[in-house]
């Protein structure tokens, strides 16, 4: 990387209640900002001289700015001097390694995007496709010469452990037991975080979506890969060795498409972006593997492709009532190309649910930069967990 965070001093690490603490409080700031400190103390609980100890510290390390302008109370008294993220210094990573090509980009404290580069895969080699990558943050990062980054944030489909941030198992990309965190941190000399593209996603949704208001979020990711993940009171479900969230080969009543389990009618070979682009070949909608040129042909008012998007989209749907019949979550958040750019597939989907859940059912908040912001959260989650240890003084 050309630049580097700041250089690490000696502090002592936080107790699990200050971390608790420190992250409600910059949680607060990201929801309310500008918010004054006493609207702070007031929402989290926490004494004011507590929050006002947590804001000086958060300005110090540069995540947090007094507001230009003071408050006054009710016209009256001493004004308040609201405060809010500072966005403008700092940056996080984040890759997206799909089937077809990664994403990297640069997101602030806020989850927008700054810039975003895709990269086509010349081959799937791990070693080679994380090595573009670093190559790719490196060269967002040239380009961007006013940010620094904190950390970088990687999302991916199949099996993913947090913990050891470890590709367990992706059979469509043939990797397995591979060490992105260690590969990756080697190559950019920054903290690196992995995780599964929908609990990323789910994250994405918890801190900067349509979900921040719900105490529970399902989210299902319909692509190459289809997968789950389900997060109640702020907590996403991991399982041993974050396995959580593998319904690729749950049965589809009537399914016909042979899945590599050696089964006929999963999921994952029912709904995959592969199998949509081969119908629609053999329909003659289009030619070639990209799903968008489907939604494309739908839009310009193919029946055929109209036909596709929609049908997937209602075994969408009835997988989704599945999941709510067993999870019960008070938001369910699809992420598919049909259900993000056409009502139509929106109107399937809620058909399938029910009318008594149907409001529930949303798609993605990000359908212009949803690979970009998998990645990026991945990071960002890490950050407003725990501030203090995330922060530059920590890396």
């Amino acid at each position: 990387m050309p630049r580097t965070a700041a250089p690490p001093v000696t502090s002592p690490a936080p107790t699990a209640r200050r971390r608790t603490s420190a992250s409600v409080v910059l949680r607060s700031v990201l929801d309310h900002g500008p918010v004054a400190r006493s609207t702070i103390a007031r929402l989290t609980g926490l004494s004011p001289a507590s929050v006002t100890d947590y804001c000086a510290r958060f300005t110090e390390l540069g995540l947090i700015r007094e507001a230009s302008a003071p408050r006054r109370s009710n016209g009256v008294g001493r004004p308040h001097v609201p405060v809010d993220l500072d966005d403008s210094r700092f940056v996080v990573g984040g890759v997206h390694v799909a089937v077809p090509h990664t994403t990297v980009a640069l997101l602030d404290l806020r989850g927008r995007v700054v810039a975003r580069r895709e990269l086509k895969h010349e081959n799937t080699d791990p070693g080679r496709v994380l090595a573009r990558a670093a190559d790719g943050l490196a060269a967002l990062l040239a380009g961007a010469p006013g940010c620094r980054p904190l950390g970088v944030g990687v999302a991916a489909g199949g099996w993913v452990d947090r913990e050891s941030g470890t590709v367990v198992e992706h059979p469509l990309l043939g990797w397995r037991d591979v060490a992105v965190r260690e590969v990756l941190g080697r190559r950019t000399g920054l903290p690196v975080h992995v995780d599964g593209h929908s609990r990323a996603l789910v994250n994405a949704e918890r801190l900067f979506g349509l979900a921040r208001e719900s105490g529970s979020v399902l989210h299902l990711f319909v692509g190459n890969m289809v997968d789950a993940a389900f997060a109640t009171h702020d907590e996403v479900h991991h399982g041993p060795r974050s396995q959580a969230g593998t319904i690729a080969h749950l049965p589809v009543p009537g399914g016909t498409e042979p899945c590599a389990c050696g089964r006929n009618g999963c999921l994952q070979a029912e709904l995959s972006e592969r199998t949509l682009c081969r119908r629609a070949r053999e329909a003659g909608v289009v030619e070639g593997v990209n799903p968008m040129h489907v939604v494309a042909a739908a839009a310009a008012g193919d029946p055929e492709a109209i036909r596709l998007l929609v049908e997937r989209a209602a075994a969408i749907g009835r997988a989704a009532r599945l999941l709510l019949d067993v999870l019960n979550p008070e938001t369910v958040v699809v992420t598919e190309v049909g259900i993000i750019h056409r009502e139509d597939c929106r109107r399937a989907l809620r058909d399938e649910v029910g009318d008594e859940r149907a409001a529930s059912v949303v798609p993605t908040s990000f359908p212009d930069s949803v690979l970009a912001v998998a990645g990026g959260s991945v990071a960002l989650d890490v950050l407003y967990r725990d501030p203090l240890a995330a922060s530059p003084e920590a890396i």
